[in-house]
């Protein structure tokens, strides 16, 4: 039973550390939503930091200022949305078949 146990945590161990790895893996990978037919474009990285942000200039429009906010807000809820399927894809593979609440 002893070793049984020892086996098991060693398997865990594993687990844990290829789970370690495939988030620092996800937290270096960049994603990229854009809106408007490209008139705003959103960058970010796997661990939800914004890290760019490019406006084409035809939509800067003073008199249209929320249509710009609009299409800011699509390109970021659509990266995010991004981030979080790739995550869960991605992370999902090491708590299939296990009963952990709380893991991603």
């Amino acid at each position: 039973m002893k070793g049984n146990m020892n086996n098991m945590m060693k398997q865990m161990q594993k687990m844990q550390k290829k789970m370690m790895q495939a988030q620092d893996e996800l937290f270096e990978m960049s994603f990229e939503a854009s809106a408007g037919g490209g008139m705003v474009t959103v960058v970010a990285n796997g661990k939800k930091e914004i890290t760019d942000v490019q406006i084409k200039e035809e939509v800067v429009d003073p008199d249209d200022i929320e249509m710009l906010q609009d299409l800011i807000l699509a390109a970021t809820n659509d990266v995010l949305k991004q981030i979080d399927e790739k995550t869960n894809s991605t992370m999902g593979q090491f708590t299939k078949g296990l009963n952990m609440p709380g893991m991603f």
